[in-house]
C-alpha cells in the first residue's frame, strides 16, 4: 500500500532526513515542502542531499514517482485584488516546478487559492490565467489541485470548480487533483458513499487525474467549511470510512498522505499507518 505522511525537511540532513523520518513511520511514500510553507526562503537543490536520499529510498523500495511535494500556502493564483500577490504566486510556482524537476518529483500539490472577495468566477479565471503562465510543454511535473473545504473565499471546494480550471487551462494534461478527505467532508461531500463520490469525480474530472489522496479525519460536522484536521478515527469521518477509502481498489496506485495533528508534541503517523495496514482502529492513540 502506498501510504505515508507529511515529513519535515530541515537541518543538516535535509531530504535524507525526510526519508529517515518516513521510514520511522513504516511509510512507503511521503510528502514534504521544499522549505517553510509560509515563506519563499529556499536552499539550492544542490544542498538538499537528494542523491543520498534517493539511495536510501531505493534500499527500502520507495519509488520517487510516488513521493509528493506540497507547494507553500503563500501561493495564491486566485488573487485578482493585489497584482503583486498574483505575480509572486506565478514566479514562485515556476520555481517550485523547477525544484521538483531537479529532484525528480512528479507530483506537486497546490491549493487553488482564495478569490479575496472578488467572487468565485473571478478567482477561477485568475487561477487559469496563472496556470497558463506557469505550465510549459516540456515539464514532467504534474500539478495536483487540492480539494478545499470552502472556508473564507477559497475556491476548489467542488469538483465542478476543479473541472472548470482543468478544462480552461491550455496545458490541461499537466493538471490533476489531490483529494483531501477532511476538506471533502467539510465541503459537504458524503464520504460514506465513496463509490458515488468517485463516480462523480470520474465523470467530471477523470480518475486518471487523481494523483494524491490526503487522508485526514475532521473535527467538524459535514458541510462546516472549516478545515480542521483530526486524528484518524477521532473525528466526524471515522476510521471505518477512512479505512474503506485507503483500501479502495480504484486508489491502489495513488499515494496516500496523512496530515493529522501531533499528539502531545509527537507525530502519530506510525500508529495511524499501522491502523490502516492492520485495518484495526487504535482507540488508545489519544
Amino acid at each position: 500500500m502506498k501510504i505515508g505522511s507529511h515529513v519535515s525537511m530541515s537541518g543538516k540532513e535535509m531530504m535524507l532526513g525526510s526519508v529517515k523520518e518516513a521510514l520511522s513511520y513504516d511509510a512507503t511514500t511521503f510528502m514534504f515542502y521544499t522549505g517553510a510553507p509560509q515563506n519563499t526562503a529556499r536552499k539550492p537543490v544542490s544542498q538538499l542531499r537528494v542523491e543520498e536520499a534517493k539511495a536510501l529510498m531505493a534500499e527500502h523500495h520507495i519509488d520517487i514517482q510516488d513521493v509528493v511535494v506540497h507547494a507553500p500556502y503563500i501561493i495564491n493564483l486566485a488573487n485578482t485584488i493585489k497584482p503583486e500577490t498574483f505575480e509572486l504566486a506565478v514566479r514562485f510556482l515556476k520555481e517550485e516546478i523547477e525544484r521538483c524537476e531537479a529532484i525528480g518529483i512528479k507530483r506537486l500539490v497546490l491549493h487553488p487559492g482564495s478569490h479575496v472577495k472578488a467572487g468565485d468566477e473571478a478567482g477561477l479565471d485568475q487561477i487559469v490565467k496563472g496556470l497558463n503562465e506557469v505550465l510549459h510543454e516540456d515539464q514532467k511535473v504534474h500539478i495536483a489541485l487540492e480539494t478545499m473545504a470552502g472556508k473564507g473565499s477559497e475556491v476548489g471546494k467542488t469538483f465542478d470548480q476543479l473541472q472548470y480550471i482543468i478544462e480552461h487551462t491550455k496545458l490541461s494534461s499537466l493538471l490533476g487533483v489531490c483529494l483531501d478527505t477532511c476538506h471533502l467532508h467539510d465541503a459537504g461531500y458524503d464520504l460514506t458513499h465513496f463509490d458515488d463520490l468517485l463516480k462523480e469525480f470520474d465523470q467530471k474530472i477523470g480518475l486518471d487525474r487523481l494523483l494524491v489522496v490526503h487522508v485526514n479525519d475532521s473535527k467538524n460536522e459535514r458541510g462546516a467549511h472549516k478545515d480542521r484536521h483530526e486524528n484518524i478515527g477521532y473525528g466526524y469521518i471515522g476510521f471505518d470510512t477512512l479505512n474503506t477509502i485507503v483500501h479502495h481498489p480504484q486508489l491502489k496506485d495513488v499515494p496516500k498522505i496523512l496530515e493529522t495533528p501531533y499528539i502531545d508534541g509527537k507525530a502519530p503517523y506510525r500508529e495511524e499507518i499501522n491502523m490502516f495496514v492492520h485495518q484495526t482502529f487504535n482507540n488508545g492513540l489519544k
